[in-house]
């Protein structure tokens, strides 16, 4: 996993000299996230700073540069870093970089057995010609929908994850994999919802998306609920959907995509989503993939006796890349 630059920071300082807006003496959180010459923008004031010196978490700035108006700081002041602004004819700076964070997860066996007599084999059942490809397509049914249960909410074991002869190897799930982005109406600063506090209203959705958008180069294009939550969403425009023009034959009170000012999501639904979550997530970082050749495929076995057998068999895990670009919404009513 790789990530930018961070471009914001706060005040780490509880005393001001002379006072909060005239100090030129400010430190910082992390003063390795600055470097002479950016320009620093205090809360959403208009205030402008200079930084013209780095010592620590220690910043030397100009304050109330190009005659911007004077702001009162305060401990835990956010500052976001507008650029820099470099001299001109100067030499290189030294490179900053951030470091890429290896990620990783763990494939798992998706197998179930299918046994058909002889007997079987030869009569004709009623609605399948072949009981042996019926039997094969069923169990590849109920592994896919298992595949998806576990893409959702897999968990990989808290020790040996690589699995042995006695531990079973599993994925971590995408609600397993968010830690970054974890918002429950009414805590942490985040709104409470409708209700009773706690119902999915767009006040909710639209903080959810707001919040990941603000610290996160991703792009969140896929709601995913289930459907209870989906109901809730297509409550949105309930009021404004139940008009009908002469002639109409239907009547639709469905959103099957949402459009905020943080870009327009696709709302899929699945059964497998926790009643109370609501998943916000870019598409284009996550990827459902078979470990090379082990995708879902039918292999005979040698036979036992008088029956056909043979195990439909695949080993899938799921990439999930740059976790603090997707968001979960969880503790939502579900009645």
């Amino acid at each position: 996993m790789d990530t930018l630059l961070p471009n914001t920071d706060s005040v780490n300082q509880t005393t001001f000299t002379p006072n909060g807006q005239d100090a030129t003496s400010i430190t910082v959180a992390t003063g390795s996230r600055f470097q002479v010459g950016d320009l620093v923008r205090p809360a959403n004031a208009t205030e402008v700073w200079l930084v013209t010196a780095v010592a620590g978490n220690v910043l030397t700035v100009v304050r109330r540069y190009g005659s911007t108006p004077a702001f009162t700081l305060t401990n835990g002041t956010k500052l976001t870093i507008l650029g820099n602004a470099a001299l001109e004819g100067a030499d290189a700076t030294a490179a900053r970089f951030t470091s890429r964070v290896r990620k990783q997860n763990y494939t798992q066996i998706f197998a179930a057995t299918v046994d058909v007599t002889g007997t079987m084999q030869a009569a004709r059942a009623y609605g399948t010609s072949d009981e042996l490809d019926y039997q094969k397509q069923e169990r590849l049914r109920e592994l896919l929908r298992d595949l998806e249960n576990c893409v959702l909410n897999g968990t990989a074991p808290a020790s040996t994850p690589q699995g042995s002869a006695s531990v079973r190897r599993s994925m971590n799930g995408i609600v397993r994999q968010i830690s970054t982005n974890q918002f429950v109406p009414g805590q942490g600063g985040f709104p409470s919802g409708g209700g009773s506090g706690t119902d999915l209203n767009e006040t909710v959705l639209n903080a959810a998306l707001r919040l990941a958008w603000e610290q996160s180069q991703g792009r969140i294009d896929t709601i995913v609920v289930g459907g209870f939550q989906k109901r809730r969403i297509n409550q949105f425009v309930a009021s404004t959907m139940r008009h009908f023009a002469p002639g109409d034959a239907k009547f639709r009170d469905m959103v099957s995509a949402y459009e905020s000012d943080f870009g327009v999501c696709k709302v899929i639904l699945s059964r497998w989503t926790p009643a109370d979550t609501v998943l916000l997530l870019d598409s284009s970082r996550i990827e459902v993939l078979p470990l090379a050749g082990r995708s879902f495929h039918y292999r005979p076995l040698g036979p036992t006796g008088d029956s056909v057998s043979g195990q439909v068999v695949g080993e899938y895990t799921l990439e999930f890349r740059n976790e603090n670009a997707h968001a979960v919404i969880r503790g939502l009513s579900t009645t």
